[in-house]
């Protein structure tokens, strides 16, 4: 079986890495946009947001990332990341009922009085919850090690349309379009290949702040999130407002103040300085598994791509080795 994989974020990578493994020929179609899944340091967090809400798959997306990650090393591949857990600082009594309500018995974790999280918390916080089992990883190198150790073709451009059986890449000023045969084909992009095919959607811009150090080597979250990276630390959040459709990245002056009196208010930055910044899209809404046109689809992670990506396309890959294969068009 030969299947052409659209998108090389961590969706797309991670589907053409189980393919591959399952022994299908893979084609993976990238545009170079994908830079949600670029993120220098990416949480690996099964509690999210400020209600605390916990996805039903998210203790088994958490360990699947985790032992995906120690395969890849087994094999060579080096991906920067640390299962130092994760601290969530609790502003209130009201804030820590609603977290405890939404806590699965199965997930590992501890209240802890702010004086005694195993990372220091600026003033005025009620409560830390600890998950000893999250932690944080390099997105880019994730999904450069994926493609890297699927040993897959990556061809450079724009899908322009597609369909079961076909991709037809946009051309250039010169080059005429090509198309892409395979006996499947799988949609994962994300905003900007999303957005490229005029589909609807919520889009919501993230930023980062790469810092010249860690200001903690334990992540910490609410709101925004301090974490480690391979080189110095982050500052992060996803908070611009919804949009319809995804626009080009940009950091205006208002939210880079916000952020940067977030994390003040989460540890302090204690004379960290800024080294640069990262902006990326993330499509919500979750689609995963075949559509009506007979592709296949994994897209609208949001930001838990990296706590249920890997997991997702595990089984989406295995879906479609095991699907009877349709007669594929001759040409």
């Amino acid at each position: 079986m030969h299947v052409v994989v659209i998108g090389a974020g961590i969706a797309g990578a991670s589907v053409a890495y189980f393919l591959a493994r399952a022994g299908a020929g893979v084609t993976v179609v990238d545009a170079a946009q994908h830079a949600a899944s670029r993120v220098p340091s990416a949480l690996v967090n099964p509690v999210r947001g400020q209600s605390g809400g916990v996805d039903a798959r998210a203790l088994e997306g958490m360990a699947f990332t985790w032992a995906l990650l120690r395969e890849l090393g087994a094999a060579g591949w080096t991906v920067p990341h640390g299962q130092t857990g994760v601290l969530r600082p609790i502003p209130d009594d009201r804030t820590r009922a609603r977290f405890e309500r939404n806590l699965p018995a199965a997930l590992r974790h501890e209240w802890l009085a702010p004086a005694d999280a195993p990372a220091p918390l600026a003033p005025g916080w009620a409560h830390a919850l600890h998950l000893p089992e999250g932690g944080w990883l390099d997105g880019g190198a994730l999904a450069d090690a994926l493609l890297g150790a699927s040993g897959t073709r990556v061809v450079r451009g724009r899908a322009q349309d597609w369909t079961a059986h076909t991709v037809t890449l946009a051309g250039g000023d010169t080059l005429p379009p090509e198309t892409l045969h395979a006996d499947a084909v799988v949609f994962c992009g994300g905003s900007v290949g999303s957005a490229w095919r005029g589909e609807a959607g919520t889009h919501r811009m993230g930023t980062l702040l790469t810092l010249d150090r860690a200001v903690t080597g334990v992540p910490v979250s609410f709101g925004a999130y301090l974490a480690p990276a391979a080189a110095g630390g982050v500052l992060g959040a996803t908070f611009e407002t919804p949009a319809p459709t995804w626009m080009p990245e940009a950091l205006p002056l208002g939210s880079l103040g916000w952020l940067l009196g977030k994390g003040a208010a989460l540890t302090g930055l204690r004379g960290a300085r800024v080294t640069g910044h990262w902006t990326g899209s993330r499509l919500s809404g979750l689609r995963a598994g075949p559509q009506p046109d007979g592709s296949w689809r994994l897209s609208g992670l949001s930001s838990k791509g990296f706590l249920l990506g890997p997991l997702l396309a595990h089984g989406l890959a295995g879906q479609i080795m095991a699907s009877p294969e349709s007669p594929r068009p001759a040409g």
